[in-house]
């Protein structure tokens, strides 16, 4: 599984039939109407988490997960992407500002496959420069208190990494483009 700058590509999300009754990724030219795509920004303690719409738009948060230990996080995340149907993850992946990857990318790379055999699902990793800073400075800029500011952090950084992603998307920005 190869790192892939955040360059525009177009997905089809098509289920096929796998082991056990679990769905697995094929890749085509479009969305589908009904995939959701779940982005994770894994910390040693917490992970946020997002989802898109079914029509790939817009990112929503979720609950931010408190890790326990290894089983038990891929227990919850596999229980979350059935819940919402989910056919591609994506797994924020640390790089340093230059865009050399960081000290926790080999960590991050092996998430993704023991996700992505797991889960069953597609994983991608997509840079996650600065979305906790940005975070910080949304809470910051709203006057948000530094102890709450720790309880949503991971959740909004989800958002922001799932959102550029999807604004990447070729679907997307052709859409706002043919809106009045």
């Amino acid at each position: 599984m190869a790192y892939r700058k955040p360059v525009p590509s177009v997905l089809k999300f098509v289920y096929m039939p796998a082991e056990h009754g679990e769905t697995r990724l094929s890749a085509g030219p479009v969305f589908s109407e009904f995939s959701r795509v779940l982005a994770l920004d894994w910390g040693a303690k917490r992970v946020g988490m997002a989802i898109s719409d079914p029509l790939g738009i817009t990112a929503q948060g979720l609950s931010t997960m408190s890790r326990k230990n290894r089983e038990r996080d891929l227990n919850h995340l596999k229980s979350v992407a059935r819940k919402h149907n989910v056919t591609l993850i994506l797994l924020g992946m640390p790089l340093q500002m230059d865009g050399t990857e960081g000290p926790h990318a080999e960590m991050i790379r092996s998430l993704a496959g023991e996700l992505e055999n797991r889960l069953g699902v597609e994983v991608r990793l997509w840079d996650e420069r600065l979305t906790s800073v940005e975070a910080h400075r949304m809470f910051q800029e709203a006057g948000v208190s530094a102890s709450k500011r720790r309880q949503s952090v991971d959740r909004i950084a989800a958002v922001l990494l799932l959102q550029n992603f999807l604004d990447s998307q070729p679907r997307r920005q052709a859409s706002l483009e043919a809106a009045p």
